[in-house]
């Protein structure tokens, strides 16, 4: 299992419009082969601050969702929203 943390950066001015398209994208990435879970978390020192915290059964999943059609459209929609480059962690549980 793949445990993904990824910490995203807003312009404070646009934070709504992200929240909006992941309301619209979560069931979708959820429903996705492979994820277990999709969370957000908000950083409540740096409203402007997220993390989505996600399980993926494999590597080879979470890749195939990253070069997926549905990971491109939500990043396209995205990018232009960042006050920072979004930062991600992995880890593979093992056992």
């Amino acid at each position: 299992m793949i445990k993904r943390i990824v910490k995203l950066t807003f312009d404070p001015e646009k934070t709504g419009d992200f929240l909006a398209i992941f309301e619209e994208m979560k069931l979708q990435i959820r429903g996705f082969e492979g994820c277990r879970h999709l969370e957000l978390w908000r950083s409540r020192p740096e409203p402007n601050v997220f993390f989505t915290y996600s399980l993926w059964d494999t590597e080879a999943h979470l890749d195939a969702y990253r070069q997926s059609e549905l990971f491109q459209g939500t990043w396209r929609r995205t990018k232009a929203l960042f006050a920072a480059r979004p930062e991600a962690w992995s880890v593979e549980e093992v056992g």
